[in-house]
């Protein structure tokens, strides 16, 4: 069964857009934000291995922990923030629901 969730990208401070996300296709945030039209390099294809698909997560519900892959890739960036993520490795399901989201610049 199908179940659409709701992401929200912060494009200015009060300014959101809303994206819609499958959660049946095992897609990435990586992957719905270049869908959307965001201009994401994903260089490595969502590897886990370039980084330059880098987010900021402002709010929603608590993410599982950055994998140690992450945790390094996220080290080689010159500006990170406490909710750095790489949107490659956060995985659409029903719990990401409710996710804010801003990207990185250079991202």
């Amino acid at each position: 069964m199908e179940e659409d969730i709701r992401i929200y990208v912060e494009e200015a401070p009060g300014q959101r857009t809303e994206l819609i996300g499958p959660t049946d296709m095992g897609l990435s945030l990586m992957e719905l934000l270049k869908a959307s039209g965001y201009n994401i390099m994903a260089t490595c294809g969502g590897m886990a291995l370039c980084a330059t698909c880098h987010v900021e997560v402002l709010a929603g519900p608590a993410l599982p922990e950055p994998s140690d892959d992450e945790l390094d890739m996220l080290e080689t960036l010159p500006v990170v923030h406490l909710g750095s993520r790489l949107s490659c490795q956060i995985r659409l399901t029903p719990r990401t629901d409710g996710l804010v989201v801003r990207l990185a610049p250079g991202a």
